[in-house]
């Protein structure tokens, strides 16, 4: 089994949403527990990483899984690696999700 690095790349807020279906309406603004930048390694298992939203752990544990099973993507030009999103409709959020060497496999 690989780690897989998990990076926020980006962040969305549609607010024409968020004021027709969110309670605080455009004032809710974009996800407010992750960043851009914001970087985070699976190690296995179904824990997820620290300080990660659990409603995107969620949308992404399978492709993060897979990759950790060492699945292969050769529909991306870095084979081990997805781009992927939580389901959020209103303010989703962007991960780059890549499979990485863990310390166990290197020493």
């Amino acid at each position: 089994m690989k780690n897989v690095k998990i990076t926020v790349i980006k962040k969305e807020f549609y607010s024409e949403f968020a004021e027709e279906y969110l309670a605080d309406g455009k004032a809710a603004g974009p996800c407010p527990i992750l960043n851009v930048g914001d970087e985070f390694i699976y190690e296995g298992g179904a824990q997820m990483p620290a300080g990660f939203c659990p409603w995107a752990w969620i949308d992404l544990y399978r492709g993060i899984s897979m990759l950790s099973a060492e699945g292969i993507t050769p529909w991306y030009r870095k084979n081990g690696s997805q781009i992927l999103c939580c389901t959020d409709g209103v303010r989703p959020v962007v991960f780059r999700v890549e499979a990485i060497e863990n310390d166990c496999q290197n020493g």
